[in-house]
């Protein structure tokens, strides 16, 4: 067992909702290249989620991989995970802190300038990465259109936080997100999706790899 590595040394990051195959397709997806894994499920109550969380947590530790918990700081904490992803509408950022300690990794979505402000300025203390986007409108964001790559290059060139990139996010659109100012991305569908998670880790590690400067 291996201690997982700093957020900002991730490239590539998987958030996934509870699926029977769970911890294999998070195995899979880290033997691909994913090197950071999120589990984002709404519908499970609370005892059910952690009990997920925890398995999703151990296979994570056993390959020396972060593994964040979306929106409960506290099932986190409880869960051995090694930080949370909050939404504007989600627990604060200095509340989830307070939860998990200083150590704990605690990501941010944003959205728009608004929040990106938030983000960078006072209420930004105590964030350890955040996300920006949905470059493109996705369907694990209902209604909410796609920022586009305007927004991104925003994000990557005012944050002091790592910047992870999140919707659309293919091999065949890596290069133009990297060109944006990319260079940490989330994936949902490109690997939850897949028949071979392993194999479409691997395309998307290798589009990353060619896409960013050494």
């Amino acid at each position: 067992m291996t201690p997982p590595r700093a957020i900002a040394d991730c490239r590539l990051y998987v958030c996934t909702p509870d699926r029977a195959d769970l911890a294999s397709f998070i195995a899979a997806c880290i033997s691909g290249g994913v090197d950071v894994v999120q589990l984002r499920e709404k519908s499970l109550e609370a005892k059910p989620l952690l009990e997920r969380a925890r398995l999703a947590a151990a296979v994570c530790r056993d390959h020396g991989v972060p593994f964040i918990l979306n929106d409960r700081p506290d099932l986190a904490l409880e869960a051995g995970a090694d930080g949370v992803h909050v939404g504007q509408e989600d627990a604060p950022v200095a509340l989830a802190r307070r939860i998990l300690g200083p150590a704990a990794i605690v990501g941010l979505s944003t959205h728009s300038p608004a929040d990106l402000d938030g983000a960078t300025g006072p209420g930004g203390t105590g964030i350890s990465y955040i996300s920006a986007g949905p470059v493109e409108p996705t369907p694990t964001k209902p209604g909410r259109p796609g920022t586009g790559l305007d927004y991104l290059a925003l994000a990557t060139e005012r944050s002091s936080h790592p910047v992870f990139v999140t919707g659309g996010v293919t091999p065949e659109r890596i290069p133009a997100l990297a060109d944006a100012g990319a260079r940490h991305f989330v994936v949902v569908r490109y690997l939850t999706e897949a028949p071979d998670p392993a194999r479409a880790a691997r395309a998307l590690r290798e589009a990353i790899e060619r896409a960013l400067p050494a």
